[in-house]
């Protein structure tokens, strides 16, 4: 009995060992970028998606008026995302249903994406509505600006 409890103990503290050694054998890992994008254990961390919705004047908004809300649009995308605020931001291509596009913001609070989506002119203008969720994802998001960059001439 006392060799079959020794057996088992072994076998436990054996899986245990393989276990943690698995948890930290990443040779990829490089602790230095987890620490800079500011990752957590599991290299993720905490990000704000906010769903643009189509708004009350989505539609009553035209010709010159809609183009210069838009052109604001686009800046305003442009310095959140030059100030590393917003991460990324996009249109979906599906005009029949009520959801108009996206962003991920790199904030831990759902307060703090609707002080910068007030920002928009879009917003401002009732064209789009926000729809805030907390959302946790890998901390490589943080890397997707700088990389973007280099694919646009």
């Amino acid at each position: 009995m006392l060799f079959v409890a020794a057996v088992l103990f072994s076998y436990g503290a054996i899986a245990v060992s393989a276990q943690d050694k698995s948890k930290t054998s990443n040779p990829n890992y490089d602790s230095a970028l987890a620490k800079k994008l500011g990752a957590d254990q599991r290299g993720m961390k905490n990000y704000v998606l906010v769903i643009l919705k189509k708004g009350p004047k989505y539609d009553a908004v035209k010709g010159k008026e809609r183009k210069q809300i838009f052109n604001g649009h686009f800046a305003n995308i442009g310095r959140l995302a030059k100030e590393g605020s917003l991460l990324v931001a996009g249109p979906f291509d599906d005009a029949s249903g009520d959801w108009a596009g996206l962003f991920v913001f790199n904030v831990d609070s759902v307060e703090a994406a609707q002080k910068l989506t007030e920002t928009d002119p879009t917003i401002k203008a009732g064209v789009f509505v926000g729809e805030y969720h907390k959302w946790y994802g890998s901390a490589a998001m943080m890397e997707i600006s700088r990389i973007h960059n280099t694919l646009t001439p």
